[in-house]
């Protein structure tokens, strides 16, 4: 794993600079500790950062062809890169090492930009091809590695982290209003904007060539939800086992320590199941973290299943103290502002894990791909709200509210209650996004000062779900919620938020369920084999009820979350109010200080659970004091 980075002088006549190129590649030390090396030649400018996984002795870059008429920048692993460098040589091309990185290389020589077809991994790169003067960059299928890209003062820029285009001088920081709109809607700004003005995030599944002064995007592949016609459940089910054991295989090789983590949950213990079939148990380092407060603590299921395998198991409870203590740690690695307070558990379990391996395996994907959200069951729920009337459902909104106490715990009964109905009055293509964001369109009218040049209809505000959802028109109703989560929260929240968080600690995270292959086949298996009735994931914990702990099978849901809550009420209070300072607010001319006012109220009063607007607010204001100061 490692960070890239450089840029193209669009006027030739003007040489690349080393110097800036070193600035740029300084802020991506984190990603890349181990090595770094660059290329620099008349208006071009390579730079890269190496965390050593693969081939560490020969595994420098940039990587070069033969003749050096092509130079690569590399952020990731090919996974089947054995498999596609056999036919290459047998072509003719000379491979001077071991790594996946070479095989890229020559792979586009020999297929040209369709080469990343061929590759099932996790990737961002950038490739010169000296010949045809032309840049090339693409990114994985789902959107694991991160690259982002902008166009300033003659200029084509790009990096994995937006810190790293910030540092050419070239780049300007001005917020753009539509995304600021967005991250307060989405929690995170989702592709393929950014919160800066002129700097976009090349979009999962796509890839860039610029040549001459002008670029095109394009996309190279899309998961489609499409059926096999004849359908057959035990051989599916015997499938999908198959292929979850070769991904899993897949991603355990490895240079250097590997280890899994473990939260408890059936897709984390699904990872360690299928690793206990092709390795010894007891070679097996898993590594969990717990907390004080116990209705967001999942470390003794955890703890169920390291003992179910007889696993190396390692864990630590953290208190309030420990987790809020790495908060600024975590919004100074933040240069995008990131309102999922899970990043702060994320940190920890791999700062944690870092001290032990260099590489980790984690279950992200599960959810997406078997319908295992909460909210997929509010979109079963949901059919039989549809011919209620909208008085009917306000009223019982508003009771409900009125019955059940508001709580810190994790996911309150009046929490979901409040999410779920809400949701309700919105159309399909936007209620999902609804019942997990924080500020809805209405809400948001009120919370920025007019002149803001922000538009909040609300099929603005979502049209990156609109177009998701028109994409996947095909699909059914469920299949569409699925490939909207795929395609938005998954790939700017989750694959996000692990790697911000995982690269900050200069660990490397895996993801098997995000195998080309097995999630291709997932995406086939019809939607009554996921979520059957009310029971989430179904199929998955059939090809596994065998493998785990009877207890694992049948947990319910838990995410890797935070009492922010009961942190913003107390722990964090003064730094709340500090953040969201009456003068600081109307200084920066962004909010209406009045309505701020009106929502710390009744939150701090307990009147509302506003945790997820307040926290996004806050997150805001302590990215805005670092990044536009």
């Amino acid at each position: 794993m490692c960070g890239i980075c450089g840029y193209i002088n669009l006027n030739t006549s003007i040489p690349a600079s080393e110097g800036i190129l070193r600035s740029m590649m300084d802020t991506l030390v984190h990603r890349g500790p181990d090595d770094s090396g660059f290329f620099v030649k008349e208006n071009v400018a390579l730079g890269h950062r190496r965390l050593s996984i693969i081939d560490l002795k020969t595994g420098h870059q940039p990587m070069f062809n033969e003749d050096a008429s092509i130079a690569l920048i590399f952020n990731g692993e090919i996974y089947n890169f054995q498999d596609i460098k056999e036919p290459l040589m047998k072509k003719g091309h000379i491979f001077k090492t071991h790594s996946d990185s070479e095989v890229i290389v020559h792979a586009y020589e020999e297929y040209g930009e369709d080469c990343v077809k061929k590759f099932n991994g996790m990737f961002a790169f950038a490739l010169w091809d000296s010949k045809k003067r032309s840049l090339f960059l693409a990114r994985d299928r789902f959107g694991k590695k991160p690259l982002y890209y902008g166009v300033f003062d003659n200029n084509f820029i790009f990096g994995s982290e937006l810190k790293a285009l910030l540092k050419h001088p070239s780049t300007r920081r001005e917020i753009e209003r539509s995304s600021l709109s967005k991250f307060f809607a989405y929690e995170y700004v989702p592709s393929p904007g950014s919160i800066f003005k002129g700097i976009y995030k090349l979009e999962a599944g796509n890839r860039l060539t610029l040549k001459g002064c002008e670029y095109r995007t394009s996309q190279y592949w899309d998961l489609g939800f499409e059926r096999h016609d004849h359908f057959e459940l035990n051989s599916g089910k015997e499938k999908l086992a198959g292929l979850l054991k070769d991904s899993v295989k897949r991603r355990l090789i490895s240079d250097v320590p590997l280890g899994v983590f473990l939260s408890g949950g059936i897709d984390s213990s699904a990872v360690v199941a299928m690793m206990a079939e092709l390795m010894r148990p007891k070679d097996i380092k898993t590594f969990s973290i717990g907390f004080k407060e116990k209705s967001f603590d999942e470390s003794s299921d955890a703890r169920r299943v390291a003992e179910y395998f007889g696993t190396d198991h390692h864990e630590e409870i953290l208190g309030p103290d420990t987790m809020l203590g790495v908060l600024p740690n975590i919004l100074d690695t933040l240069d995008e502002p990131f309102a999922d307070s899970s990043i702060i558990p994320t940190y920890l379990v791999s700062k944690f894990t870092r001290r032990h391996v260099t590489v980790a395996l984690g279950g992200d994907g599960g959810d997406e791909l078997f319908a295992g959200y909460p909210s997929f069951l509010a979109h079963r729920l949901n059919s039989y709200f549809s011919c209620v009337p909208d008085a009917v459902k306000k009223f019982s909104a508003r009771a409900l509210a009125a019955m059940v106490p508001i709580s810190n715990n994790y996911m309150s009964l009046n929490f979901k209650a409040r999410r779920f109905f809400r949701g309700l009055d919105f159309p399909d293509e936007i209620r999902h996004q609804v019942w997990i964001g924080s500020f809805i369109p209405e809400e948001q009218r009120r919370l920025f000062l007019p002149g803001q040049g922000l538009d909040a209809d609300p099929k603005r505000i979502y049209d990156i779900t609109g177009k998701f959802y028109q994409k996947a028109k095909k699909a059914t109703s469920l299949d569409r919620a699925m490939y909207l989560y795929i395609k938005t929260y998954m790939t700017d929240d989750i694959l996000a938020k692990v790697d911000r968080a995982s690269m900050a600690c200069s660990l490397e995270v895996r993801a098997p369920f995000l195998d080309t292959e097995f999630a291709e086949y997932a995406a086939s298996i019809p939607d009554r084999f996921k979520l059957k009735g009310l029971g989430t994931k179904w199929i998955l914990k059939e090809i596994l009820k065998s493998k785990l702990p009877e207890g694992t099978i049948s947990k319910s849901k838990q995410g890797f979350a935070v009492p922010v809550g009961k942190w913003l009420r107390e722990d964090l209070k003064d730094l709340l109010f500090q953040a969201l300072d009456e003068k600081k607010i109307r200084r920066e001319g962004i909010f209406d200080y009045a309505y701020i006012k009106e929502l710390l109220k009744r939150y701090l009063d307990n009147k509302s659970d506003l945790r997820k607007e307040i926290w996004s607010l806050f997150v805001f204001e302590m990215w805005y004091d670092r990044w536009m100061k």
